[in-house]
């Protein structure tokens, strides 16, 4: 008699579901770039898999601040166009592993991004990493909506000031109405950057305070990125600050700011004491 053959307990292979988040603001010079540099980085360095994309055709500058711009060789429109794989295409990052970057063309302009091109990249792209980031570029135009298209979390980044923030008011009603979530009746989860701030201007009424602000866009607070020269001086070298200068107020409200995107529940602080201690310094030496 044949005994019966043991039953396999076939397993599902997960597959892996990476989450897309669009660094937005509508006005140009808020610090989207330098903030999705700082937040992917923060990201990878928690051990996640990240992928960072420059949605700014004709531009371009993710990569200077990543340090990549002598490695680019394909970029997003090629990948699109099926004039080179992805795996070609991406730059990994030499810092982490767990990092790499999508540049943008600067030879092409923004009507060369197609809403089916972006599609089939991003969804390649949710396959293969846990986060998937997009810069979008400033204004209202295709570029900006189609890095917002597919997102299901987005930054708002913005500075204390009232152009800043109108702008940003804005395109919080495009993520509202434009992205595929919306149109799906599905809510997309919106948060608030502030970016160069600086809570002794705000006393003085020179900026807007972080509660104005709040009250206005009535979005969640990310988080609160004081005013700091290590965020530039890291960008000119190619690093982001929570590489180039991981110890400094802004690295570390970046790695925050990470943190609770990854759901960590904690209280978004103000703290100048860096700053306060840099002048201390400065007026020992002079």
């Amino acid at each position: 008699m044949k005994k019966p053959r043991p039953k396999h307990n076939k397993s599902k292979t997960k597959v892996r579901q990476g989450r897309v988040l669009v660094v937005t603001s509508g006005k140009g010079g808020v610090g989207k770039t330098t903030s999705t540099a700082a937040l992917g980085a923060a990201l990878a360095q928690s051990g996640q898999k990240v992928v960072v994309i420059d949605f700014d055709v004709g531009l371009r500058n993710l990569d200077l601040v990543m340090g990549a711009e002598r490695r680019v060789v394909f970029d997003l429109i090629n990948v699109m166009k099926g004039e080179a794989k992805l795996s070609q295409a991406l730059i990994r990052d030499k810092r982490l592993d767990t990092l790499a970057l999508l540049p943008a063309s600067q030879s092409r302009d923004k009507d060369s991004l197609s809403e089916d091109g972006v599609a089939r990249v991003i969804t390649e792209m949710r396959a293969q990493f846990d986060w998937v980031i997009c810069d979008s570029p400033a204004g209202i135009e295709t570029g900006a909506t189609l890095a917002m298209r597919h997102a299901d979390v987005a930054v708002v980044v913005v500075n204390p000031e009232v152009s800043s923030i109108r702008d940003a008011d804005r395109i919080i009603g495009m993520l509202d109405a434009k992205t595929i979530r919306a149109e799906n009746g599905q809510c997309i989860d919106k948060q608030l950057l502030l970016t160069r701030y600086d809570p002794v201007r705000a006393r003085r009424g020179e900026i807007m305070k972080v509660e104005d602000v709040l009250e206005i866009l009535s979005i969640p607070l990310l988080g609160i990125i004081p005013e700091s020269g290590e965020v530039l001086r890291s960008s000119n070298v190619g690093a982001p600050v929570t590489l180039g200068c991981p110890a400094s107020a802004p690295a570390q409200a970046y790695l925050e700011a990470a943190r609770r995107l990854n759901g960590e529940r904690t209280v978004v602080t103000q703290s100048n004491k860096p700053r306060l201690l840099q002048r201390l310094f400065t007026r020992r030496a002079a």
